[in-house]
């Protein structure tokens, strides 16, 4: 705040003095932006989009069919006025008449399109929607001006515009940022100045929750959004794992019981726009719309709502995997455009394309891709320790070498190397974890050193623990998971990968050694297996199958291993084959040029720090892009197919395949609710 002493009043002198009459208004959601608490800005939605990735919006969305209904009118409006200038006496007052009722019923149109933004924040789309809506009608003027018709003025107004928001603060200043553009039009247009008062109230743009609301008895219902024609918006961005941190467990459970069988439980909270867009497209309340959401609603549990607006409607424009800045970072996000299936023309990416599909790809269905039989029970995520169980080298190395317990047992049954995504990524932190799996309590405490560690720094953490059985097995990783060790335990070591990493690296992780639950392990241990998941023909299935979080892909046991292909089925495979061997030769090659590259004797620990896999993947020096090309030769041989195949053509070979395989052994399931499953 600014103090009104004789310091503070010399600075509002200075700054009334400037001319803010050509200021852009959705400066003024900036300075919102700003101005808010961050760690609310996910709630409120408050994430400030610029006009050119609105523009990618509103163009397509709202102004696309006004102006192919313009180039129309345009075109009778010429042959009427020919037809006129060659006529006279009554005919040609009759064809004047025409003409102007032409192009006033066009204006008609424009002024009773009515746009709804149901998370408008300060109001940028709404403002960027008027300003286009004016520009057409001023086109419907000038083209009446050439024509002779006497000079019209414009009709669009504000009160076209609706908007839903939640925070008081940013209620207010969409009403003014969608009055001073309108008035900033009317001046720079030549149209003159608005009447006083210059900056009305909209009673169009509500306060209140889009999604929420609670009636007298505290029973939630869905909210109506005033009637529109078109919806277009940018609503929150927050994560289905982040929801109850940011909006409560009462508002989360509520909201989830509302809409239980038409958003699943655990989408992202932007999904519930969509599906509340889709529903008044069904039941004929809307005719479009247009939303912006982090690029994971095209996968998981999200997707589920595309597949919804598929099912009752069409997409008919999109944006799959766009960058765009939020605070400084990069995000990726989708842009989804949509109606009830009457629009013809589809674009994804800004390309022609005969059909989008529910995981925004237009020239192939992955999403068609089967989850295989074959592929079952060889990868899984990590341990889920949900708790400080996670431990120094030291103390570890001090536990360790007590002496044996009650049991007969060494502590290193339940103490043991753990690594997450970042010790493959950077360097190995030379963590260490307990570990007691499913042991009951008792059994658990003849490991005195570790269960007191345990009972001490991990048990009052537990304590407050929502779900009943983390509470009650306070001692035990948040998932026991019993499968891990089925597949892991007999093998001398396994491979891993980050679940969410930059570059799509798989490593050799040895026994015993517990992967955290941002690693996806593969329980094979031969150079084989490792060769193909570092393969490009993997890595171009798995970026296609699965989603990211902002530059960084997201890795999942189900939509991007369990559905791919291998050039055998594993286990098939014959290790004598010439082809296995061959890949097999260039995987283990590329691994030493690696590990070679990372721990060079006689570096010092500052130059250690640098040598990471991220850094050696930014770089791509020209050793590391032969071995990864020698590999992928390899693995095309091994398939039968080509080495210069594109892309898309990788794709494409490998969701037939996908298909035929899935058409002899059998799937697994939907990949979409396996993916929900995994949360």
């Amino acid at each position: 705040m600014l103090a009104l002493d004789s310091d503070g009043m010399a600075i509002l002198e200075r700054v009334s003095a400037l001319d803010w009459s050509a200021i852009e208004p959705s400066i003024f959601g900036t300075l919102f932006e700003r101005s808010l608490d961050p760690s609310k800005r996910s709630q409120l939605g408050a994430h400030y989009t610029s006009r050119d990735d609105i523009m990618l919006i509103i163009e397509p969305v709202l102004m696309a069919p006004l102006r192919r209904r313009w180039a129309e009118v345009q075109a009778q409006a010429r042959a009427v006025a020919v037809q006129r200038d060659a006529a006279t006496g009554s005919r040609r007052t009759r064809l004047e008449n025409d003409l102007i009722r032409l192009l006033m019923a066009f204006v008609d149109e424009i002024v009773g399109t009515r746009v709804l933004d149901p998370a408008c924040g300060s109001g940028n789309f709404l403002y960027v929607a008027l300003k286009q809506l004016l520009d057409l009608e001023k086109e419907v003027i000038t083209l009446g001006a050439d024509l002779g018709l006497t000079r019209m003025i414009p009709v669009v107004s504000p009160e076209q515009l609706y908007g839903i928001e939640v925070n008081e603060y940013a209620h207010e200043l969409a009403q003014i940022t969608v009055w001073i553009g309108y008035l900033q039009w009317l001046r720079d247009n030549g149209f003159g100045k608005q009447s006083e008062p210059i900056l009305q109230s909209l009673d169009t743009i509500k306060r209140m929750d889009a999604i929420l609301a609670f009636d007298e008895q505290g029973q939630p219902y869905e909210p109506e959004w005033p009637a529109a024609d078109v919806v277009i918006g940018n609503p929150p961005f927050l994560g289905d794992k982040k929801m109850r941190g940011e909006l409560g467990d009462s508002y989360v459970e509520a909201l989830r019981k509302l809409y239980e069988g038409r958003v699943p439980g655990g989408a992202d909270l932007v999904t519930y726009w969509f599906e509340g867009a889709r529903a008044l497209i069904e039941h004929n309340q809307v005719k479009r719309a247009g939303l912006l959401a982090t690029n994971s609603i095209r996968g998981g549990a999200n997707r589920k709502i595309l597949e919804r607006i598929k099912h009752s409607g069409d997409i008919f424009m999109a944006w799959d995997d766009r960058s765009w800045i939020l605070d400084g970072a990069a995000v990726r996000v989708s842009i989804i455009g949509f109606d009830g299936g009457t629009e013809h023309e589809r674009e994804l990416n800004k390309l022609p394309v005969s059909e989008i599909y529910s995981n925004l790809t237009g020239s192939l269905d992955a999403g068609s891709a089967k989850r295989l039989i074959e592929n079952q029970g060889l990868s899984l995520l990590g341990t889920f320790k949900i708790g400080s169980f996670d431990i120094l080298r030291s103390l570890a190395d001090t536990m360790i070498g007590q002496p044996l317990n009650p049991n007969g047992r060494p502590n290193s049954d339940v103490v043991l190397p753990w690594v997450n995504g970042l010790d493959i990524t950077r360097r190995p932190r030379d963590m260490w974890i307990i570990n007691f799996r499913d042991l009951p309590e008792a059994e658990s405490a003849l490991y005195k050193m570790p269960f007191d560690y345990i009972y001490r720094i991990v048990k009052p953490e537990r304590d407050e623990n929502r779900r009943p059985r983390r509470k009650q097995f306070w001692w035990q990783h948040g998932e026991t998971s019993p499968s891990l060790y089925t597949v892991l335990d007999p093998l001398p070591r396994f491979i891993g990968t980050p679940r969410l990493s930059k570059h799509r690296l798989f490593v050799w992780l040895k026994n015993p050694t517990l992967p955290d639950c941002q690693i996806v392990v593969f329980g094979r241990s031969d150079d084989y297996f490792l060769g193909v998941l570092h393969s490009k023909i993997h890595e171009v299935w798995s970026l296609r199958m699965g989603t990211s979080l902002e530059d960084r892909p997201r890795y999942t046991p189900t939509t991007c291993f369990e559905t791919f292909p291998f050039p055998w089925a594993p286990g098939t495979e014959d290790q004598a084959d010439l082809r296995v061997i061959a890949i097999a030769a260039a995987a283990k090659r590329l691994v030493e040029l690696r590990d070679a590259w990372l721990n060079p004797p006689g570096l010092s620990d500052a130059e250690l720090k640098k040598r990471t896999l991220t850094n050696l993947y930014n770089a791509r020096p020209e050793w590391l892009a032969e071995a990864h090309a020698q590999l992928d030769r390899a693995v095309c041989d091994a398939y039968g197919w080509p080495h210069d195949l594109s892309d898309e053509q990788i794709l494409e070979r490998l969701l037939a395949l996908n298909l035929e395989r899935a058409a002899m052994g059998g799937v697994v399931g939907k990949v979409a609710e396996a993916d929900e499953e995994e949360g």
